[in-house]
């Protein structure tokens, strides 16, 4: 155990350094998810008329289905991306790699807010938009699994969840931000302003972003919680191939488990509100206050999942949050087709109550579902998948369920699908594994009798950690890194 007087004194230091790490992880995070964001609200408005311009004067159905699979697309290419830039990062620094994945972010985000449309350069529009669509997943490769991995392994056994449920708010915060610019630009112009160049704004405002990101990580890149978080990825980073072959069954169960919440989420983000005001004939701002409330609760709600996961457990959890999501996907629909604000906001923050429990365990469940030396690949793979098995393509499936049919429930009748497959697959999830030893002083010790170049890394790491079990002294589960991590 720690000396009290050493502890008493490293603890305010390695409690501030690490709230500085989680902090710049969320904000990059939300950075993220913010551009992702900007592009799913466009999607929904105003690339198919102007970029799928022919198509949208033809069949304007068909054209939004179109504007929707643009918006999957990006998803296909980023865990490429993030392979890609964990081997460069590896091999030239990890300052060079982030600078380059910002720029290709942001620069992408920007230079979509500058594509002439299809009434200035004809089909060269939407192959350009497709394209930037590209970079932008290429470039995502994002910090979760790194943010999943380093809050949940320097929290107490029973504060794991709680703890966890902190990277996931980066979602509901960015889609905060998008939706209130979204409106505010909206609101503050006439239609014809927004689509001729109003639109262009929250693109071009990625400039902003891009700056912001490098001096946020910049000004984290050298904390000893944040080495370690780099030493973890090293350290339980595996081929894909590899993982496959001795894991395979726990990385299609963290697809599934996840691929509900994801593809329920992104009606939350966007697709409500195209729905709302193309189809419903609500005013678009109408429709982005809905929104916008729909994330006040998934933000509130991914909260309390985190604490319930700590309560009652990570699995009964997201059973509940998929009960709820289950029992409510269709009726729903009967709300939302009221075409008022107060019941279509109802409905989709009633929807949220099930996310929040969804979503909130979800870093902390796989952290335990994974061993220590393949936990980052397996976390970040599993997310990957279950982003483009669920949301990717959830709003282009939804508008093919709306065209064919005509009947709105059936989208529910897809998403309550969706979230009985992972209710099935968190099931599957053996409950011996929540609570268990994550072994991460074992991880420690195997990469360095492999790389004992990396000596002084693994010191800090060690040191970091055990900063971090001694937080919390009253709970003896906090105290002893080898035994509560």
């Amino acid at each position: 155990m720690a000396d009290p007087q050493t502890a008493a004194a490293a603890r305010p230091r390695r409690s501030a350094e690490e709230r500085k790490v989680l902090a710049g992880t969320l904000v990059g995070t939300t950075i993220e998810w913010y551009d992702f964001f900007i592009y799913a609200q466009a999607a929904a408005f105003v690339l198919a008329p102007l970029f799928f311009a022919p198509l949208a004067e033809e069949n304007a159905p068909l054209a939004q289905v179109v504007s929707w699979a643009s918006l999957g697309i990006s998803f296909l290419f980023r865990p490429l991306g993030a392979i890609i830039a964990g081997h460069l990062g590896d091999k030239y620094g990890r300052k060079m790699i982030l600078v380059i994945t910002l720029i290709g972010m942001g620069g992408a985000t920007a230079l979509i807010g500058m594509l002439p449309t299809h009434a200035v350069i004809g089909v060269w529009a939407p192959i350009l938009l497709i394209f930037l669509r590209i970079i932008q997943g290429f470039s995502a490769g994002g910090e979760w699994g790194g943010a999943a991995l380093m809050s949940v392994e320097h929290a107490p056994r029973n504060l794991r969840s709680t703890f966890g449920s902190y990277p996931q708010i980066g979602v509901p915060i960015g889609m905060l931000l998008a939706t209130a610019f979204m409106t505010l630009l909206t609101s503050s112009m006439s239609e014809e302003a927004f689509m001729a160049w109003g639109w262009r704004i929250p693109f071009l405002s990625s400039v902003v972003l891009i700056l912001v990101g490098y001096l946020i990580r910049r000004a984290v890149d050298e904390s000893p919680v944040f080495k370690e978080m780099q030493l973890r990825k090293k350290e339980s980073a595996a081929p894909l191939g590899v993982l496959l072959k001795n894991h395979k069954k726990n990385v299609i169960l963290a697809a599934l488990i996840f691929a509900a919440n994801n593809a329920a989420g992104y009606l939350v983000i966007a697709f409500f509100a195209s729905y709302g005001a193309n189809v419903l004939g609500m005013s678009r701002e109408s429709t982005l206050v809905a929104s916008f409330i729909g994330g006040l609760g998934w933000l509130a709600f991914t909260m309390l999942g985190g604490r319930l996961g700590d309560r009652i457990g990570k699995i009964r959890t997201f059973q509940i949050g998929y009960g709820i999501i289950i029992l409510w996907a269709i009726p729903m629909w009967f709300l939302l087709d009221t075409a008022s604000l107060p019941p279509f906001t109802l409905a989709i923050v009633i929807l949220t109550i099930g996310l929040g429990p969804s979503y909130g365990p979800q870093s902390a469940l796989y952290a335990e579902m994974f061993p220590a030396n393949v936990r980052y690949s397996g976390v970040s793979i599993g997310y990957a998948f279950g982003s483009i098995i669920g949301g990717a393509f959830a709003p282009m499936i939804a508008q093919l369920l709306l065209n064919r049919t005509g009947a709105s429930w059936t989208i529910g009748v897809y998403i309550a699908a969706l979230a009985i497959v992972s209710f099935v697959a968190v099931s599957l999830v053996p409950k011996s594994v929540e609570g268990s030893d994550l072994h991460v002083d074992e991880a420690h010790r195997e990469h360095l009798a492999a790389h004992p170049e990396d000596a002084p890394l693994v010191d800090e790491a060690t040191h970091a950690g055990q900063a971090a079990s001694v937080r919390n002294p009253e709970n003896p589960q906090a105290l002893g890194a080898s035994e509560d991590r």
